[in-house]
């Protein structure tokens, strides 16, 4: 869990948790420097799937610079090993029947790196710009 000052919701301090309810739309109300407060990876795209959102944790924990990542296509480009049925068709399917996506699933990454098991919690909601991919390391 993570404590962040939230003066946009008038509230001092909150925790902010990997499965804090209505997670889509306290990320879009971050900012940058409040998603890199953040104890888990948060990976935002748009409806192309370019990368608009992408924080510290996430950057370090994959090891790539946010420069690397941000205007760049996520499924294709940045995490091809989430292009497939359990993760990039959810969203497709979430955004062709204009319904609400928020998944968590256990999952193994594998780009460049050696297996590494984690949770992802899919997040997408009609009308939002920006949809979420939130990685949860798993403690070794």
């Amino acid at each position: 869990m993570t404590n962040i000052q939230w003066p946009r919701v008038g509230i001092q301090f909150m925790t902010f948790a990997f499965d804090f309810p209505e997670m889509a739309s306290r990320l879009d109300a971050c900012s940058s420097e409040e998603l890199d407060q953040l104890d888990f990876g948060v990976i935002g795209f748009d409806a192309n799937t370019e990368v608009n959102r992408y924080n510290a944790f996430e950057s370090q924990a994959a090891g790539l610079s946010p420069q690397r990542v941000l205007g760049h296509p996520l499924f294709t480009n940045v995490a091809p090993c989430m292009n497939n049925f359990m993760v990039a068709q959810r969203f497709d399917d979430a955004l062709e029947q204009n319904s609400a996506l928020d998944e968590t699933i256990d999952y193994v990454l594998t780009l460049r790196m050696r297996p590494v098991k984690v949770a992802l919690r899919l997040l997408s909601t009609p009308g939002s710009a920006t949809r979420y991919v939130l990685v949860k390391r798993q403690p070794k």
